[in-house]
C-alpha cells in the first residue's frame, strides 16, 4: 500500500482546512513565517511555520476563548506534526 502523501503546510491548506471543520463566515490565513526567520521553529524557507487565522464561525460561537483556540488547534493538528510552529488565532 503507497504512503499517504506527506501535508504541505500552506495558507491555502489551513484555509481549506478550517472551512471544511468549522464553515466559518469570516476567515484569513495569513503566513507570517518570513517575519520569523532566526526564531525558534523557522525552518529557513521563510514559509510554512508561522501563522496568524482570523475566524468568525457559527462552530466557535458561545465558547470560551480557550475553547474556541482549542477548536481551531484540534482541526489543525496534523499540520503542527507537519511543521507548523506557531499560530495566532484571531476570533471576531
Amino acid at each position: 500500500m503507497p504512503a499517504a502523501p506527506s501535508l504541505t503546510v500552506t495558507a491555502a491548506a489551513i484555509e481549506q482546512r478550517l472551512r471544511q471543520q468549522l464553515a466559518p463566515t469570516e476567515l484569513l490565513v495569513i503566513d507570517e513565517s518570513q517575519q520569523h526567520a532566526g526564531h525558534a521553529g523557522a525552518n529557513g524557507s521563510g514559509f510554512g511555520t508561522h501563522f496568524r487565522v482570523r475566524i468568525a464561525s457559527p462552530a466557535l460561537g458561545g465558547l470560551s476563548r480557550v475553547a474556541a483556540h482549542r477548536l481551531v488547534y484540534d482541526a489543525l493538528r496534523d499540520f503542527f506534526d507537519a511543521g507548523l510552529h506557531a499560530l495566532a488565532i484571531e476570533l471576531k
